[in-house]
């Protein structure tokens, strides 16, 4: 059995709740079969534990360095798994034929690469970023832009990034000073700083497509004034031939996880390359001047719930490591057994172990169910030919963009902590990679939008988005899987319960929370407000898993049953408690002043 994911609840996930034999019917899947399918991800399977995973601690051991001619320097097998990855064509899985893509659902391409993102967060997220730059620039480049620079990102010819923060602006996009000006050309050149950023350079690729916020010379101020411009780290000036652009290296970032990433800081226009004999970073509109940040989000909202994929896929290879250490371990004896010259029994026999690993088993599951329920969401998108079901298929995904982010990076970390508590002592060293899982998962409650973020899109913006329809759109798909598992009785009928009556209060607080002023009191309570929500959405999460296990027989679905049971029973109690003090409208934050911190 893999211990990077479960093959099995990824086939219940897919097959026998999701259904997505069901979207061959479409037209635009309509090529493919379910033997199609399974061979997708027998292949991400394999490449992940054949390239995947032994490169991985390699790459967190051996971290990119600087050489003296200012050269990222990598591990070769970060190479080597790349260089395979792209062999595959997983890239452009999903993609369309007409571009080259292999045109399967969306559900089946997240699915395959949550693989990957389980066997190497680090080296996965190469492809992961190079997929939404790619996807951007399909969606709103010009057909030389897709033909120049999105094909190549697909094929793994090239890698993209994503290039937002600034040294002085951090999260606050408003602030970016970096600037773009027109040479005369159609093209601009770009002056400037950017922090933070993934994928920044290396030698993986023959080249870098550098996707980059700036403002043009003399717009508006905030974040209205942002253009975003394609970058490439290596240009055809005038000359026809490739040279440099005017983009380096100017400091590696060093990352407590996921450290097979190049992180660096980046400088744009300082002179160290002079492409058409001039200083400045040449750059290629896309889109229109003014245009950026909302192009830009095409980009973070793939970025975000990718995030979200991963996190939960780190939380699960933990729980699976962790529940195998379990079941090998001897040591000490069952409650009652006073005999010490008895035998020590496996640890999985002690009940407290197996609470740890209940709980990570009902984050993890729960996590990487609603990620690909997100993913499905894409396909449904894709594939309607309603406008009216399209529009509600897209507000539903936007409402649920920072959940299925910012949920799994919470509380897949708490499952990851719990993983080194079940291994012991033994956890927080190098011998197990329990450790690394857990430094590695850290980094993902800040890539793309920190929680506190995500929790002031959800609250300040999302619920209350085309007038609550977003909302209410939400509330009427969890009454629907509630009246389902009503008709079936007995416990499910239990959970349908819980559930519901959690939704009618999460509906009456948000409703209270907006008519509330000052604005400050409900940003205040921002972040318990995406947590309790995002237990309401696993809750129906799992609600809907118990629906697709009724009947069923046998350890996996006896699994599921407790599984949901625990959430049902130990997790959802939290959300309600934490909801009651958000109704109150706490202000011991707000009237907090800094210097008594």
């Amino acid at each position: 059995m893999s211990l990077i994911l479960s093959r099995r609840d990824l086939d219940f996930v897919l097959f026998e709740w999701l259904a997505v034999e069901d979207l061959l019917s479409a037209p635009r899947y309509s090529e493919h079969d379910r033997e199609t399918l399974v061979a997708v991800m027998d292949l991400a399977e394999k490449l992940a534990e054949q390239h995947f995973l032994p490169a991985n601690r390699i790459a967190d051991r051996d971290e990119p360095k600087l050489s003296d001619g200012g050269e990222v320097v990598l591990p070769v097998e970060t190479a080597e798994a790349l260089a395979a990855f792209a062999e595959t064509g997983l890239l452009s899985a999903s993609q369309p034929a007409e571009i080259g893509g292999g045109q399967l659902p969306f559900v089946i391409d997240r699915a395959a690469f949550a693989w990957l993102q389980a066997a190497s967060p680090a080296i996965s997220g190469y492809g992961l970023l190079s997929a939404a730059a790619a996807n951007l620039l399909i969606t709103h480049g010009s057909p030389e832009q897709i033909d120049k620079f999105a094909k190549p990102l697909l094929a793994g010819e090239t890698f993209g990034t994503m290039c937002l923060s600034e040294p002085q602006a951090g999260s606050s996009l408003g602030d970016i000073a970096t600037t773009a000006v027109p040479d005369g050309t159609g093209r601009y050149r770009l002056f400037g700083n950017k922090m933070w950023i993934s994928g920044a350079d290396h030698a993986l690729a023959t080249s870098i497509t550098h996707l980059v916020l700036a403002r043009v010379r003399g717009a508006a101020p905030g974040t209205k004034g942002l253009s975003l411009f394609l970058v490439p780290r290596d240009v055809e000036p005038s000359t026809g031939s490739k040279v440099r652009n005017d983009v380096v290296v100017a400091a590696l970032n060093h990352k407590m996880g996921q450290r097979g990433t190049v992180n660096a800081a980046l400088n744009f226009g300082e002179g160290a390359f002079t492409p058409d004999g001039e200083a400045g970073a040449i750059g290629y509109l896309v889109g229109s001047e003014g245009q950026g940040l909302s192009l830009m989000f095409t980009m973070m909202n793939e970025a975000r719930i990718g995030v979200g994929m991963s996190a939960a896929a780190i939380g699960y290879t933990g729980f699976l490591h962790s529940a195998d250490y379990a079941r090998t371990r001897l040591q000490g004896r069952l409650a009652g057994q006073r005999d010490p010259g008895s035998a020590p029994v496996p640890i999985i026999e002690h009940p407290d172990v197996r609470r740890m690993l209940l709980i990570q088993k009902a984050y993890v599951e729960g996590a990487l169910a609603l990620n690909l329920y997100c993913a499905r969401l894409v396909d449904q998108m894709r594939c309607s030919e309603l406008a009216e079901e399209r529009d509600a298929k897209v507000l539903l995904l936007d409402l649920l963009t920072p959940v299925a982010k910012s949920w799994p990076s919470e509380f897949c970390l708490l499952a990851n902590s719990l993983a080194i508590q079940v291994h012991g002592g033994y956890g927080y060293t190098r011998d197990f990679p329990v450790e690394q899982f857990y430094r590695d998962n850290r980094l993902n409650a800040i890539h793309e939008g920190t929680h506190g973020i995500q929790a002031l899109d959800l609250l300040g913006r999302k619920v209350t988005m085309a007038s609550g329809a977003a909302l209410d759109i939400f509330a009427a798909e969890v009454r629907t899987s509630c009246d389902r598992a009503s008709a079936l009785g007995d416990e499910i009928a239990d959970h349908a319960e819980q559930v519901e009556d959690l939704l009618g209060e999460v509906v009456a607080v948000t409703r209270q929370l907006h008519r509330l002023d000052p604005a400050e009191a409900v940003l205040a309570n921002a972040s318990p407000y995406l947590e309790t929500f995002g237990h309401l959405v696993i809750g129906w999460i799992w609600l809907e898993q118990l629906i697709a296990a009724h009947g069923k027989a046998g350890d996996f679905y006896d699994g599921k049953r407790a599984a949901a049971r625990y959430f049902l029973k130990w997790e959802l109690p939290k959300a309600r408690a934490v909801l009651a003090r958000i109704g109150e409208c706490d202000r011991t934050v707000l009237d907090t002043p800094g210097h008594w911190l």
